[in-house]
């Protein structure tokens, strides 16, 4: 990322834009990521991939196993402009794609259930960074991923239901997990290049025409 070409586009934004953008960076982590295994009702998906914007957490990743991913708008409200959706549907087995994937990066899997005999959410070491895994509606998580997570994980409940919508118990994770970070004083934010990335990437999505005036400023300053 060019220094000068980041502070020439940045300097397109008003300055109420520059202050709110910099404020949510500062909040952004990939600490805790968020997976969701093979939803089927776009409105659940949508709606998660909103709390996760709003408890700062960056990364999304979708597996589409039978079901693909499909936005709704009026419940997404724009979230999934400003994080990063990666999807995993090639392969023969998207699960263990992902799930492969997100340990060669250095993140513990941890996998919802409804069982109570498990990890609570507010127990769930936090030192390492964590994956958290969602699964379909009505039957959870797929055995493989059960299988291939690295702990089982579950929401404490007190009632007759045996367990939450998919939308809400990623709401639940995710405000217990963003309220813990910053209370044990975990260092969960991004670093100055991630968030100087981010903040380019968010730039050319606000800025009128920013493609344009992108390619005229490498045009008229060449490296």
């Amino acid at each position: 990322m060019r220094k000068d070409l980041f502070e020439y586009m940045f300097d397109f934004l008003t300055e109420e834009r520059k202050e709110r953008f910099s404020s949510v960076v500062n909040n952004r982590t990939k600490h805790v990521t968020v997976v969701l295994e093979d939803l089927f009702q776009m409105h659940n998906a949508s709606a998660v991939l909103r709390s996760c914007d709003c408890f700062g957490i960056q990364d999304v990743h979708i597996i589409e196993n039978r079901n693909e991913y499909k936005l709704n708008k009026e419940i997404d409200m724009g979230s999934t402009k400003w994080l990063h959706v990666n999807k995993y549907s090639e392969k023969e087995n998207n699960t263990i794609d992902c799930i492969n994937h997100l340990k060669n990066q250095g993140y513990t899997i941890y996998a919802t259930t409804p069982q109570a005999n498990y990890i609570p959410i507010n127990k769930m070491p936090l030192e390492k960074k964590i994956a958290v895994l969602f699964g379909t509606e009505l039957t959870g998580l797929s055995k493989t991923a059960l299988e291939h997570a690295d702990g089982l994980v579950h929401i404490p409940m007190y009632g007759f239901t045996e367990s939450f919508n998919i939308s809400v118990s990623a709401a639940l994770v995710l405000a217990e997990l963003s309220a813990r970070l910053r209370a044990e004083n975990i260092n969960f934010e991004l670093t100055s290049e991630e968030k100087t990335t981010l903040l380019f990437e968010w730039t050319m999505k606000t800025v009128k025409s920013s493609h344009q005036i992108k390619n005229r400023y490498l045009n008229e300053n060449p490296i």
